[in-house]
This record gives C-alpha cells, structure tokens and sequence, in this order.
C-alpha cells in the first residue's frame, strides 16, 4: 500500500505519523512539500544560537491534542507553560488593560470594558438587554463586527474585539463569521439567549486552574523533528503536487505517480486545484475560501530594556501604528526570560491589508522599532532582527464558513482514498491542525484497510 501525504505542515505530519502508527513498517509514506523545509507556518529560527519560534509560539493548553501528542513521542518534558502575565491594548494613543470576562473580546457587561470605550458606549452595553435581538437568525451566521456593534457599538468591535481576533486569524471582525469563530456563542444564541449580553454569559467557558496556553521549550521544532522521525515517511521538499486524477487502481498524483490513497494536507487554493479534476462541485468550495498573510520581526534588546511587565500589546483597529501587535516573549515565558537579552515579536499584516509584506525587510524592522518604542516609551536598540513573511498563511472563516466545508465534506464523501486534512476545516490554531491530521489519517485508513 502507497500512501501520498501532500502539504508538510503540521496537519500532513501527524496526518503521516498517524497513519505509520496504524499501518506499520509495510505501508509505504511519501510526502511531498513544494517548500524548502517541512513545518509550513511553524518555523523556529535562532538568535545568538538559542531558539525562537517565528510563526506559533504557543498553543491551546486546554485541548488536549499536543500534549498527548508530546507525551506519544516522549518530548513532554519540553512541555511549558506562560507566566500568567495579560496583555494590554493600545487604543486611543494609550495603553489599557485587557478587557476580562469576555469572549473574544465581546464583554458580559459594561464594566469588562470600563476605560477601554467611552461613557455612551458604557451605557448602551448596560441596556442592551432592553432591546429585542434582531441581528440574529437562528441557525443562521454573521460577521462577529456586524453582531457586536448591532448590539455594543463599534467602539467595541474596534477597540476590543479586532485586536483579539487579529491575533487569532489575522483578520477583522467584520470578515470573520460567529457561527466559525466562537460556536459557543452561535450555540447561545440558537438556544434562544434574550440578548448578546446574557449569550456572551452563557458561552463563557466554567473557571479553571489548567493554563490558557502552553509551549515547546525550545521551539516548535522539536514536536517537527519527532513527527518526522516517528513517521518514519520519505520527504520529498522542493516538490509541488501539480495533479490529482482517478487511475485504474487508486490515484494518479503527478509527480509521484500511482498511489492508493492521498491526503491533502495544503492551504485551500492548492487543495482546489488538486480537487478540480475528480471533484469540481468541491474545488469550487474550498477555492472560495479567501486567505491572509502577515509577517513577523523578532527582535533581540538588552535585557535591561524597560518593557511593560505584560505578555504583549495589542493594537486596537484605526490606530496610526503600523504594527497590529506585540508579543514580550521575555515577559511571556518564564523560559525566555532566563535568557541574556529581551526578546519581542512585533506583528503585521491583516485581511486586506497586506502591504507590509511587500516592504523590504529594513522597513518592516524600523516600523517594528519605532512602533514599540511608541507604545512602551522605552528605547528599543536592537542587537538582532529576524523577519518572517507568511504569504497566505492563515484561512479566514467568513460567515457561513461551517455550513460550507460541511458541504465540502459532503462533496468528498465518495472519494473513497481522498482525505483532507488543514487549516481552513475546523479550526487555526496547532491543535485543530493536528486533529485534522489525525482524522485525515483515520479515513484513509477505515477506507483501504
């Protein structure tokens, strides 16, 4: 049995691994990536010869799919978790305190975003469960800003919401669908929640004592090279899959060749042009899935430099700075602030607005620089920058985004040895992809097996 991985990010990856734990040594793996190196938007640079991670740098602490994966592959111990420092935001010229009991930045009441929006904006959230809920369609989906700023004002959406979701999909509120994003909210207000406030309540996840986030001690790299190895896979990089047809017995997938089964496990665009000769009802959905790209500038500083003692400053939308927000991985991380110099990671880059990509990278530093010193007042002298572009990096979920790949996986159900694995099907962040992958790898083995 021949098995094509396409895409060696980390949905293709766990996608491999897991098919080499089902199948055994006698199934042959080949996985092909057009880039130069396996990781897709995990990527772990190096400054002075220690590690730095320029795509994720954390993940969901509270599922458990990478750390189970960690412990499979006997690397928990590099298992670690954020020191519990929040994050401001910068609005209005000024740094604030980042909004609490919210979700996804959409406040239970007026006094979660108290300082942040102005007194009329304090009392329409105060009353907006007087008035009837119109924006909503039960069972139906709508952009998270139009919902938001219906029933809160666009105060909120901008200065509370947009920065929290730019971090997430790099996108904004009114690109980014509810029913995606935040489907607990969507499940309140299907149930029947009388206004945004009491949904909002409801959907609140119950108080924990398991950290938000965690991370790979020395970058996500570790977790790659230990997929790699334990997939025990034939990697061919530098290598783009350029056709997908039906053969006599399995697939032709052009430039391998035949195989039984095929995992796509790349972004949407490569997926619809696979898809387009054997199932064109299917490329036509995931084609219409849009994308946005952003970059990244590590900066090394002094340690002594004076940054807030916050894991990071996000920029609320309309504000001058050039930088959609900050991450102090010094601050952050327990781990990186044992290190000799500060590190920060300035972000750019959201839906529809992609023109920081297309500066050389001396402007992209000099804009994280002057744009960090504008919200920290310190002065940021850098001994070394890394820059990292993610040119359609991350899928966005407009609204109606659920009701389409369950339409998508509708239209592949018959491809009996096809199997979809990625970012766009059921969620953004790493552990979403791993169990992509892994669900990828299951229908593929129930199929041929």
């Amino acid at each position: 049995m021949r098995i094509a991985v396409v895409g060696g990010g980390i949905s293709g990856l766990v996608a491999a691994y897991r098919l080499r734990r089902a199948l055994g040594s006698e199934a042959e793996l080949v996985l092909v990536e057009r880039g130069e190196r396996i990781g897709g938007i995990l990527h772990t640079a190096e400054i002075d010869g220690e590690p730095v991670d320029l795509g994720a740098e954390a993940f969901v602490g509270r599922r458990p799919e990478i750390p189970e994966l960690m412990r499979e592959l006997g690397i928990e111990d590099q298992l670690v978790h954020p020191a519990g420092k929040r994050p401001l935001i910068w609005s209005e010229g000024a740094t604030h305190r980042l909004p609490e009991n919210t979700l996804m930045g959409i406040p239970s009441g007026p006094e979660a975003v108290a300082g942040l929006v102005d007194s009329e904006t304090l009392e329409r959230i105060a009353g907006e469960h007087e008035r009837p809920l119109l924006s909503w369609e039960r069972g139906g989906d709508i952009a998270v800003g139009a919902l938001v700023a219906d029933r809160f004002g666009a105060q909120v959406v901008r200065r509370s919401v947009d920065p929290l979701l730019g971090g997430v999909y790099a996108g904004l509120a009114d690109s980014i669908g509810v029913r995606a994003a935040l489907p607990t909210l969507a499940a309140a207000l299907d149930a029947g929640a009388p206004s945004l406030t009491v949904a909002v309540r409801d959907a609140l996840p119950p108080p924990s004592t398991t950290p938000v986030f965690g991370g790979i001690r020395d970058g996500y790299r570790v977790l790659l090279d230990a997929l790699r190895v334990a997939a025990d896979v034939k990697i061919e990089t530098t290598t783009a899959a350029t056709r997908l047809t039906r053969a006599a017995n399995g697939w032709e997938l052009d430039p391998l060749g035949v195989v039984d089964g095929v995992i796509l496990a790349v972004p949407a665009p490569a997926t619809a042009a696979l898809l387009r000769e054997i199932a064109p009802a299917a490329a036509d959905l995931v084609g219409g899935i849009d994308l946005a790209s952003s970059a990244v500038v590590a900066l090394a500083l002094p340690r002594e430099t004076a940054l807030p003692d916050n894991s990071g400053i996000l920029v609320a939308t309309g504000e001058s700075l050039r930088a959609k927000a900050f991450t102090l991985s010094s601050r952050k991380w327990p781990h990186l602030a044992e290190r000799d110099v500060a590190l920060v990671r300035a972000s750019f880059g959201r839906f529809g607005d992609a023109s920081p990509l297309s500066w050389p990278d001396s402007a992209l530093i000099a804009a994280a620089v002057e744009d960090l010193t504008a919200v920290t007042g310190a002065e940021i002298r850098p001994s070394r920058a890394i820059v990292q572009r993610w040119v359609g990096g991350l899928p966005q979920y407009a609204p109606g985004h659920t009701a389409r790949i369950a339409e998508l996986r509708s239209a592949t159900a018959d491809l009996e040895g096809i199997a979809l694995a990625a970012a766009y099907l059921g969620g953004v962040g790493v552990p979403a992809c791993a169990a992509s992958g892994t669900a990828a790898a299951a229908r593929i083995v129930e199929q041929l097996y």
